[in-house]
């Protein structure tokens, strides 16, 4: 940790640290606080179709890396009698995924479905058999969120204070939280940032400091909604870089297809829909297809 951290907080900044423990979940409630009643859930009745049983498979890569199992049974997600996307059946085990599609097709709405952020007005959602609704606090605990405009989700006026703020939230404190922001940002190499203020930041700078608060948590799985977006080629060029070779599974949804070219896994939304789901090259091809209507 770099000289000078602060190291105690005041009663603000403790209300502050307890708005953020909470906030996925308050997130999750104003953005669905108008879906169907007819909620979804594994274990709960939906009319019309039972649930096929859950495929067992190894949460593991050849190399000992674990992944985040993601299935989709079903989930659909309606708004106001809208659908926004239709009933969607998938198992997800790779450690790199892209989301791609129009603006509007339903890929920001997938990928909250696998944070619990949004909950599916029928079917279910799981991670490594976490149901997002029932289980919906383990869920967050595996995943990390990075919201297009990182600058709304660091709270603090200070970066090094914002990385801390979630493991000081569930008990970490002294040395122990120092070494555990220091570390982070050292992975990051953002270390250089922990006493600078966020406005005083470039848009990679704030993307990477995001990325350090959300890591700081140990997440399983991170989830980066246009990571690249108003980015200039310098800052793009290192968020590229950093995501390509984080430890951790990571979902991406982009229209820079350059990003997710070489992902093993890119499904493709248009209309609510899945579109394609595949390798990059031909999800690349089948979203150019489908652009050019």
């Amino acid at each position: 940790m770099e000289p000078g951290f602060p190291a105690k907080t005041n009663e603000k900044q403790k209300d502050l640290e307890a708005a953020w423990f909470n906030l996925n979940l308050a997130a999750s409630k104003r953005r669905n606080r108008h879906r169907s009643k007819s909620q979804g859930g594994c274990k709960r009745k939906n009319p019309g179709f039972a649930f096929a049983a859950a495929e067992v498979i190894d949460p593991s890569t050849d190399d000992g890396v674990t992944f985040v199992l993601i299935q989709f049974d079903r989930a659909t997600a309606i708004f106001d009698g809208h659908v926004a996307l239709e009933p969607l059946t998938l198992t997800l085990t790779e450690m790199r995924i892209g989301v791609i599609g129009l603006n509007g097709s339903g890929k920001s709405t997938f990928a909250r479905l696998i944070n619990g952020l949004v909950k599916p007005s029928v079917g279910c959602v799981t991670l490594d058999g976490l149901d997002t609704v029932k289980d919906a606090k383990a869920v967050l605990a595996l995943t990390g969120f990075i919201f297009q405009n990182p600058a709304n989700q660091i709270i603090l006026p200070v970066v090094g204070e914002d990385i801390a703020m979630g493991p000081r939230a569930r008990g970490l404190k002294g040395k122990a939280l120092d070494e555990a922001v220091g570390a982070v940002a050292e992975r990051l190499g953002i270390a250089h940032l922990l006493l600078r203020r966020p406005h005083e930041l470039s848009g990679g700078e704030l993307q990477l400091a995001a990325l350090a608060a959300v890591l700081v948590n140990r997440p399983k799985l991170v989830i980066f909604d246009e990571p690249t977006n108003q980015l200039d080629l310098k800052n793009r060029k290192r968020v590229a870089a950093t995501i390509h070779g984080l430890e951790e599974q990571a979902l991406v949804i982009s229209h820079d297809l350059e990003l997710i070219a070489d992902f093993p896994r890119v499904l493709v939304f248009d209309q609510g829909r899945l579109a394609f789901d595949g390798a990059a090259e031909d999800a690349i091809a089948r979203y150019r297809e489908i652009a050019a209507c």
